[in-house]
């Protein structure tokens, strides 16, 4: 099979490799789209995220969907867990151990001893053939197609994002970053009832895609703005009437949105940190966190959203669709990595078709 690995900085290479074998209870799927994610970059730019070190060759992706091709030797009568041969499926690419305090207590997603694709040293899905557990696969409803499977994923963290800042019906927003994830965080704030919904982007085609972009039939965005521009956390602030938002969602990464997230967020308010700096540091004012009683919570992937997303989608509550602004073939995807770094061409998400 070919299969993608990342040999250094900038270096993928296209390869032949033995296809794997499913254990019991696992599946050898057929690799439909994956997407090409924010930490695929990281590693692809930088070689690392935080202590993760991609110190010998490696298969990226992790947000995919695809064929059941083959069931282990659990089979019976054709099926393993539900699934049947030929399905598509959106796959949970986490897998972890059930059995730590963090399993026990219902995150997996803090799972010590996870084995999480695309992650070093554990090989991702960029490739024609992979194997995973049976139950890591969602069985997507009639009309899905493989890129929205594999979008799945991204909407599970932005589910994942508003489940910890504990949103309600009708609380104002703040999410600083419209890359995919802060634009679906947008969009499920906007179907979980949010109020006003301010978003900040440097760049011109991702703030003119949150202003029109729905979710449950509403615009994500009511205001979308420009830090190049302005002081965006003291606008917030002046547009809310000198209030701040309840909740402030850190979707990008960059040096100076930590503290921005703390300056818009109004007294009592949640910040939610989910951007990945790359240097591995956060800054933000401890005084500001302090004196107006923040709740500051960073968000690690996700739990126990695949079956929300796969209902948001299907309702038309979200549609992942029109994140998926490039498609490429998998002898492409150093083009895809490029596109995606530069941030070229509109695009938002770059996804792999391997077939």
């Amino acid at each position: 099979m070919r299969v993608s690995r990342l040999y250094g900085i900038r270096d993928l290479r296209l390869e032949e490799s033995p296809p794997p074998t499913p254990g019991p209870g696992e599946v050898l799927l057929r690799v439909a789209a994956v997407g090409v994610c924010g930490s695929d970059v990281h590693y692809y730019l930088e070689g690392r995220i935080g202590d993760a070190v991609v110190s010998e060759p490696l298969i990226l992706g992790h947000e995919f969907s695809a064929q059941v091709a083959d069931l282990g030797p659990r089979a019976h009568s054709g099926r393993v867990d539900g699934l049947e041969i030929g399905q598509l499926v959106a796959v949970e690419p986490g897998i972890s151990c059930g059995r730590c305090e963090p399993c026990r207590h219902g995150h997996p997603n803090l799972c010590p001893d996870v084995r999480y694709c695309g992650t070093p040293p554990i090989d991702g899905v960029f490739a024609e053939y992979a194997v995973m557990p049976a139950a890591n696969c969602y069985p997507l409803p009639q009309g899905f197609g493989p890129a929205e499977g594999a979008l799945l994923e991204p909407l599970g963290i932005a589910i994942h994002s508003v489940d910890l800042a504990h949103l309600k019906v009708g609380q104002t927003v703040a999410v600083l970053g419209a890359g995919p994830i802060g634009l679906l965080i947008a969009a499920v704030a906007r179907a979980a009832g949010a109020g006003e919904i301010f978003v900040t982007e440097p760049l011109a085609h991702r703030r003119q895609f949150a202003l029109g972009y729905t979710a449950n039939g509403l615009a994500v965005a009511d205001v979308a703005l420009d830090p190049g521009d302005s002081d965006v956390a003291a606008e917030i602030v002046r547009l809310t009437g000198g209030r701040g938002v309840d909740v402030a969602f850190e979707a990008a990464g960059a040096a100076d949105t930590p503290q921005q997230a703390v300056d818009v967020a109004c007294i009592g308010g949640k910040v939610i940190l989910v951007g990945i700096p790359s240097d591995d540091r956060m800054t933000i004012k401890a005084s500001a966190a302090r004196h107006k009683g923040l709740v500051l919570k960073p968000v690690f992937r996700m739990k126990h959203t695949y079956s929300r997303a796969i209902r948001l989608v299907q309702t038309g509550m979200v549609d992942v669709k029109p994140l998926a602004t490039h498609l490429f073939p998998l002898e492409r995807i150093g083009e895809a990595f490029e596109l995606v770094a530069g941030h070229e061409d509109g695009v938002l998400r770059a996804v792999i078709q391997v077939f």
